[in-house]
């Protein structure tokens, strides 16, 4: 590996660092910890599939765009892990509603798990391992699908939620032995700090830095073709958001926020259409059925849920040989194409198949737009923004729950105009 030189020996870049220590036991347990509030996420959003709870998703931005990622960290697993607990002694409805709104403030947050963990992992190995983490969010909805089937019809909703409380707990307990994110502390010129967060990654995976100085990179490095402005470092708070709209910058915001809209929607809609044909199978269906209408709800989640498990496997690999934007172009065409049929009426069995087909697809197309605008936003500007991924989290945490809540008005409209 090539260093630079300077008068007192030779240099490395912390990219060269990560990818001198390479892939190893310390990634997969930071890999292990991330997937703990990404599951979190998940199992929130079975719990609590409503609207409410996740327009208070969005208050969590102003926090997060003024902290480290540890000690975003840190605030996410306390209010998720205190709130989540309240909410089983809640003595009404309205209480409840209350708590399980600041347990969406601390879910809400959810990105900065993903964040934190890639920051360890080197650049030409981020795609295929976005996509490993983010697929503990299938992992959460298929475990809180089970745990309900166990333990509503037998110990009711209060015990289902102090259980699903526990990982928020675990995630607590283990956030002591975290360690701050080399980039970040490189971000703020202290070298010292990240090059021993460095070692002791390295003395984990037994392998060795590269020999010589650990250097910064430059705090501010060209956005714009030759001939246009450059953007300096920017402070925190919504000073990335306005870097965002800048007149530079628009037209990739815009494009990036399509890109979430059009596949956010989609992943959402297919989760109400299932709940949506679910029901209208359940009305039609003997009253008996009625007295297990919870039970066959979480049994209907759950075996959509494993319908993630193809889209999550085939994106891991089409992410990587094939690229980004081809595999996002196939995902929604494989999309549309499970979709479609399901204009006119079909029999319950053929319904069942497109849905599941249809939501592999969808949750293929949601994990790889995910790594595309990541790298689409953090690697040009990554430098630019002392915050280093608050550009990307404006992106993922407004546009996600956004398109939620247009997915879910758009269904209860279409309810109201018994358009299904």
């Amino acid at each position: 590996m090539a260093h630079e030189e300077e008068a007192d020996g030779p240099v490395y870049t912390l990219e060269e660092a990560l990818t001198a220590v390479g892939i190893g036991k310390f990634q997969y347990m930071a890999m292990c910890y991330a997937g703990l509030g990404v599951m979190e996420d998940g199992k929130k959003l079975l719990e609590m599939y409503n609207f409410i709870l996740f327009i208070i998703f969005e208050n969590n931005l102003i926090l997060l765009s003024v902290l480290t990622n540890r000690k975003g960290l840190l605030s996410i697993e306390i209010v998720s892990a205190v709130c989540a607990a309240l909410s089983t002694f809640s003595p009404n409805y309205n209480s409840l509603l209350a708590v399980r709104m600041m347990v969406g403030v601390g879910v809400g947050g959810v990105p900065v798990y993903g964040s934190w963990f890639l920051e360890f992992v080197p650049s030409q190995n981020r795609g295929m391992w976005t996509i490993i983490c983010s697929g503990f969010w299938t992992i959460g909805t298929i475990l809180e699908a089970l745990l309900a089937l166990m333990i509503m019809p037998r110990l009711g909703w209060r015990w289902l939620l102090a259980l699903s409380s526990i990982p928020s707990f675990v995630a607590l307990l283990l956030f002591v032995i975290t360690v701050e994110s080399p980039r970040y502390l490189c971000a703020m010129d202290r070298t010292s700090d990240a090059c021993d967060i460095l070692k002791k990654i390295a003395v984990v995976n037994k392998t060795q830095l590269p020999p010589g100085k650990l250097v910064s990179s430059q705090l501010t490095e060209e956005l714009l073709s030759p001939g246009k402005n450059k953007i300096s470092s920017v402070k925190s708070g919504f000073s990335s958001l306005l870097v965002l709209l800048s007149p530079a910058l628009l037209r990739n915001t815009l494009l990036i926020w399509v890109a979430y809209i059009g596949t956010n929607s989609s992943y959402y809609g297919i989760l109400l259409l299932t709940s949506l044909f679910s029901s209208e199978q359940c009305q039609h269906s003997s009253t008996a059925l009625h007295t297990n209408d919870d039970q066959s709800l979480y049994t209907n989640v759950l075996i959509n849920s494993l319908a993630e498990i193809p889209g999550f496997l085939l994106s891991a690999v089409m992410v990587e040989k094939v690229g980004r934007k081809f595999s996002m172009a196939v995902m929604y065409a494989l999309y549309f194409l499970f979709l479609l049929p399901l204009l006119p009426p079909q029999l319950s069995a053929l319904t069942t198949a497109l849905l599941f087909g249809a939501r592999a697809f969808s949750s293929g197309s949601f994990l790889i737009v995910g790594v595309y605008c990541r790298e689409v936003t953090i690697n040009p500007y990554h430098h630019a923004i002392s915050r280093r991924e608050n550009s990307f989290l404006f992106h993922c945490i407004l546009k996600k729950k956004v398109d939620f809540m247009i997915s879910r008005l758009c269904f209860i409209c279409l309810k109201k105009l018994k358009t299904f």
